[in-house]
């Protein structure tokens, strides 16, 4: 053999090991990408619509929501109490002082019908305006119903599995999206629509939308995943263990409950949720009035926007929390509910590192971090998710045979590359229902090779 030839023969087979993890990765992305469409579009449209929960619950229930700016004080919270549940009898459960000059008091109270609702109170005149079901953080029962849609509780804990997954699936596809995208010298990889028409068109649009909108759907899937069922609680305990999430010593010794944070108050922050409530020093006596506990965590300096949830229970505690649109507010204090004394307070600064970085990712999540510019930004990458969505699915369309799925070929050497293998391993070690989701697929390209062996046998 020649130079050459010795030479050409490393490069031919360097060229068909790449040919073999483009095709595969090019099948999976294909296969991986149907199957998560419509949980794109849901988490998508759905969120969406959430980025402008405070907006829109304003506009639907602004006579609820906003009252005359009057020169008086507003009246004490335990005067505004009484006029609501003279209104609407029942045991209280939260109150939450007016968040501004010019916007109602909410008293939650849970019913004789098992039901909680939300009234508002002029802070001004103890008015009651009216009342509506407690949608808790979503602010009203349209936007609760939005958020269990974006996290599919509507399916309990499958659902929410399977959000989960989907979430893993929109990194990897990003990943394999650019991976495929790449120009490797063949004129490929287009930074603007060059088709015309037809399914070309299509492919420009999912590449060209794909590429300039990776970063915002990496972070948001990211952003997504500590409210997950799996990879979420996962996270947490890592954050715990290396010291860098909840501090040691949450209670500093003191007796708690079964009771997690996140059942007592509309919203603690991500990383408190699941901790346990403290417990009062005495299970009997005569509780501190609220207007003491509104007083107290007002002169420590919580932020407008606060609720303070009542004790559960003879043994349980007062919990004033915010969680507001700036997240360097947010702030979850509690107290013994006989003598007011402060139990815990802990801010956005008393988390370590990875749990005040889950904090403002979830701030950005839900577009609070920035005002309108952060609503608007993510505005645009669930509208580009939509759009990657219906591109890749005329895609598929226009390109399958009739009668076919029009799956891309198995390769003659189906084999998987031992390249893909390794991503594979990392990305389902990483994303643990991502993983078991490929062992699924993997078991199916298994069971269509070897039935297509016999096929051909026959």
């Amino acid at each position: 053999m020649t130079d050459t030839q010795f030479t050409a023969a490393p490069a031919a087979s360097e060229r068909v090991r790449n040919a073999a993890l483009y095709r595969a990765v090019w099948r999976w992305h294909f296969i991986a990408g149907l199957i998560v469409l419509p949980f794109v579009i849901i988490l998508a449209v759905t969120g969406a619509i959430y980025l402008f929960k405070d907006e829109i619950n304003n506009t639907a229930y602004r006579a609820l929501r906003f009252v005359p700016v009057a020169e008086t004080a507003a009246l004490p919270p335990s005067q505004i109490v009484a006029a609501a549940l003279a209104a609407h009898p029942g045991t209280l459960k939260a109150y939450a002082p007016a968040a501004a000059p010019d916007r109602s008091a909410g008293v939650s109270i849970l019913g004789a019908d098992g039901l909680k609702d939300v009234v508002y109170v002029n802070p001004y005149s103890a008015e009651v305006l009216g009342s509506q079901w407690d949608g808790g953080f979503a602010g009203s029962p349209a936007m609760w119903v939005v958020r269990k849609l974006h996290s599919l509780e509507y399916l309990g804990w499958f659902g929410n599995r399977l959000i989960e997954a989907a979430a893993g699936w929109m990194v990897l596809l990003t990943a394999s999206g650019i991976y495929l995208w790449w120009p490797r010298g063949k004129g490929l990889g287009t930074v603007s629509i060059k088709a015309s028409k037809g399914r070309p068109w299509w492919r420009d649009l999912h590449a060209v939308t794909g590429l300039y909108t990776a970063g915002f759907i990496v972070f948001l899937a990211m952003t997504g995943l500590p409210w997950s069922g799996v990879w979420g609680p996962k996270f947490y305990d890592t954050a715990y263990a290396l010291g860098l999430g909840m501090p040691d010593g949450y209670w500093s010794n003191k007796p708690v409950s079964t009771v997690p944070v996140g059942d007592v108050v509309n919203h603690a922050p991500w990383i408190m949720e699941n901790q346990p409530m403290p417990l009062s020093g005495a299970a009997e006596g005569v509780p501190v009035a609220l207007d003491h506990v509104v007083q107290t965590v007002e002169a420590r300096g919580i932020v407008p926007g606060y609720a303070v949830a009542m004790p559960n229970g003879p043994e349980g505690v007062f919990t004033a929390s915010a969680y507001p649109d700036d997240i360097r507010g947010e702030r979850v204090i509690h107290l013994d509910q006989y003598t007011g004394a402060v139990l815990y307070d802990a801010g956005l600064n008393d988390l370590g590192a990875l749990g005040w970085a889950a904090e403002w990712g979830i701030s950005i999540h839900m577009g609070q971090a920035w005002g309108l510019a952060n609503q608007i930004v993510l505005l645009l990458a669930c509208a580009a998710m939509v759009l990657l969505a219906v591109a890749g699915a005329v895609m598929w369309w226009k390109r399958r045979p009739a009668g076919a799925l029009g799956v891309p070929q198995v390769p003659g050497d189906w084999r998987i590359p031992r390249t893909l293998l390794g991503m594979a391993v990392v990305a389902g070690v990483f994303f643990p229902l991502v993983g078991l989701s490929m062992l699924l697929l993997a078991a199916v390209e298994v069971a269509v090779h070897l039935r297509g062996r016999r096929v051909a046998q026959a």
